[in-house]
């Protein structure tokens, strides 16, 4: 975590703490507005990987909005931070639709059947609010199955056979075949009965989410299956959203090519370009700091700490992924290997094996790396574990703050 003074922030942090390290936090920032002016392209915040809204007056100097997955966040977005509102989710009730739609700039359907049966609500917001659609290259680049929303049977986003099952038939859906849809191929089925848009009225952009943390490559790959299969409704359309997973301040980015790439679709089909990232902006930001409880042995040495891979970072057992520690090698590298485990009664409650140049002691400290994006967000309070504190250290003056606290009120309003 280079530029982080980690050594600092275990000296004045409580534990467990996440700690966000603000001048990271503008270094990111610094890139993402770079590729803003070269490119024309508008980044938003994912509000899935990153909701820390205390640090949203730093973010929305920079970035023209956010996105939501819920009324819930999409509502955080507009309270805190104060721009565009791009909404999305797999499917609405229709108390959402009505909420989102007093909440939100742009508001994107799953499904035709779900465009169609809320249009009586939208389309009396048509001209305040944008009604877009996610579709589905289905072109695979994740190496996670969870995490790839194009894997089979998908249940993100809209494939082609169902753009095709409309242009044949019109909006009668019904009458055709899906198999049958699906062999069409797109010039085809352009001209069949000049249905051309009929299905598609109201629907002023297109948005597609295919990647998970990756370099520049992915996309360029998924743009081009992108506008195989969609390029030509995209004509007459307002924007386009590439989505998110996009790790363009991670160090290796191809930036240049993601600026072409916006500047491209921009020029070809008079859009605007929305970009989605929650990694990019929090990449490298922040850490979690632990603390060494007890050490026990069984037939390896374990150190039982005070945070928790189940309640504090899921993902590692979701993913599942080995995060970084500051000072930790791989096990059998350096001469003291350890597991490292959480406090619950969870089992499985294990953050993984490393091994360290000196002994682990009760009452060390360590610091797991690049900890601020889906953490903070994925945190539960499951056998009553205490949520870690949520912390800012500024590296301009050494200061740290701590934002907020978690106390047993938290837990208790949880349940009922």
């Amino acid at each position: 975590m280079t530029g982080i003074d980690i050594d600092k922030i275990l000296e004045l942090a409580p534990s467990p703490a996440y700690v966000v390290d603000l001048g990271r936090l503008r270094h990111n920032l610094a890139i993402l507005d770079h590729v803003q002016e070269r490119s024309g392209a508008k980044i938003l915040l994912a509000l899935k990987a990153f909701s820390m809204w205390s640090t949203f007056p730093i973010i929305r100097e920079t970035l023209h909005g956010v996105c939501a997955s819920s009324p819930w966040e999409a509502r955080l977005g507009r309270e805190e931070f104060g721009r565009e509102v791009h909404s999305f989710s797999a499917a609405f009730k229709e108390s959402d639709v009505v909420e989102l739609l007093e909440i939100s700039n742009h508001l994107v359907f799953n499904s035709f059947s779900q465009l169609e049966r809320f249009r009586p609500l939208w389309e009396k917001e048509q001209g305040r609010v944008s009604i877009g659609l996610r579709v589905n290259p289905e072109h695979t680049e994740g190496a996670t199955a969870i995490y790839d929303p194009c894997a089979p049977c998908s249940r993100l986003g809209i494939p082609y056979s169902e753009f095709a099952l409309r242009l044949r038939s019109g909006n009668d859906a019904g009458t055709l075949n899906r198999n049958e849809a699906g062999a069409l191929n797109g010039d085809e089925a352009e001209v069949l009965n000049g249905n051309k848009g009929r299905f598609l009225s109201g629907v002023e952009g297109l948005h597609f989410h295919t990647l998970c943390e990756q370099l520049f490559e992915p996309l360029e790959r998924t743009a081009k299956v992108f506008e195989e299969k969609f390029g030509r409704f995209l004509h007459g359309m307002k924007w386009l959203n590439l989505g998110g997973g996009h790790h363009i301040t991670r160090e290796g980015y191809d930036i240049d090519g993601l600026v072409e790439l916006v500047k491209y679709f921009r020029k070809k089909y008079d859009v605007e370009v929305y970009l989605e990232p929650g990694e990019a902006i929090a990449i490298g930001t922040g850490i979690l700091v632990g603390e060494v409880l007890d050490v026990v042995h069984n037939e390896m040495d374990i150190a039982i700490l005070d945070v928790s891979a189940t309640c504090h970072m899921p993902d590692i057992l979701e993913m599942p992924y080995r995060p970084g520690i500051e000072g930790g090698f791989d096990p059998g590298e350096k001469p003291h290997t350890y597991r490292l485990g959480g406090p619950s009664c969870l089992a499985g409650d294990v953050i993984g094996d490393w091994s360290f140049e000196q002994p682990l002691n009760v009452g060390d400290r360590l610091a797991f790396l690049d900890m601020a994006h889906y953490t903070m967000v994925k945190t539960t309070t499951f056998n009553g574990i205490r949520l870690p504190h949520i912390c800012t250290f500024e590296p301009k003056t050494g200061e740290l703050d701590v934002v907020r606290s978690f106390g047993y009120q938290d837990f208790r309003e949880r349940l009922s």
